[in-house]
């Protein structure tokens, strides 16, 4: 799988920037999902209205938090990066948590939702850290 994902890694090593770029925008897209299409079939999902919109609000922080540094472009842009990462990460161990804590009101169509989400920002994650612990570029 390496193989598969060494372009994207190799564009983000030579414009790091867009990483933030691409939290951001994913951000947006989780809001989207979280706050409209989850909440209006939450009968599908199983998680509480009330999780979601919590979920989507935190998320919303992430969102402006990456857009301002894509726009910023900061010169120390490495621990931003990282401050997303952990951020991102997390999130995912929140969200896990409430699948567990929710589990038996989630539905099958719930978990999955879930758990491709954490799958996402779990790699969306690595290649942060990947890109802000590595060496300077030559």
């Amino acid at each position: 799988m390496d193989h598969k994902i060494q372009p994207l890694i190799d564009t983000f090593r030579k414009k790091p920037r867009l990483l933030f770029l691409v939290d951001g925008l994913g951000a947006l897209l989780t809001i989207f999902f979280l706050a409209v299409v989850l909440t209006t079939f939450q009968e599908y999902i199983g998680m509480p209205k009330k999780i979601l919109y919590f979920l989507s609000l935190i998320v919303l922080v992430f969102a402006i938090y990456s857009l301002s540094c894509y726009l910023l472009n900061p010169t120390n842009w490495k621990i931003f990066l990282k401050i997303i990462a952990f951020a991102n990460l997390i999130y995912c161990l929140l969200t896990a948590a409430y699948m567990y804590y929710f589990y038996e009101s989630l539905t099958n169509l719930g978990l999955l939702y879930f758990c491709i989400e954490i799958l996402i920002i779990f790699l969306i994650v690595t290649i942060e850290f990947m890109i802000a612990s590595a060496p300077k570029n030559k």
